[in-house]
């Protein structure tokens, strides 16, 4: 992990993986499958950074984030909050496409880096 120090500004930490994938724990509740939407995102988390050669994301559980869907589990990245956007992922088959569009960004800015 980086971390860069000036004593006017707080400090700053790069970490060696991407940024963390949020899943609200309340929508794993109310859904009906849940927990397997979340073994299925981690899962494709996982196939997605052994594809690319990179340390997978993290999950975290975190609070409401207000939106509430009925049948749905709502999760969000960097990449999407940075853009103002929630993946509403319904069951475990979209799990697949919701990875993708959560690391998608990330993905790109690093072969930028690379070229």
């Amino acid at each position: 992990m980086l971390i860069m120090v000036n004593s006017i500004s707080p400090a700053t930490a790069r970490p060696r993986r991407p940024s963390p994938i949020l899943i609200c724990r309340k929508c794993l509740k109310r859904a009906a499958n849940g927990h397997a939407v979340k073994r299925a995102l981690k899962s494709e988390l996982k196939a997605l950074s052994r594809a690319s050669g990179e340390k997978r994301p993290r999950v975290v559980m975190t609070g409401c984030f207000g939106i509430c869907p009925k049948r749905a589990v709502t999760t969000a990245s960097g990449v999407t909050l940075a853009r103002n956007e929630f993946l509403l992922i319904a069951d475990a088959e979209q799990a697949r496409d919701a990875a993708a569009k959560l690391m998608a960004h990330e993905n790109l800015e690093r072969d930028e880096k690379k070229v």
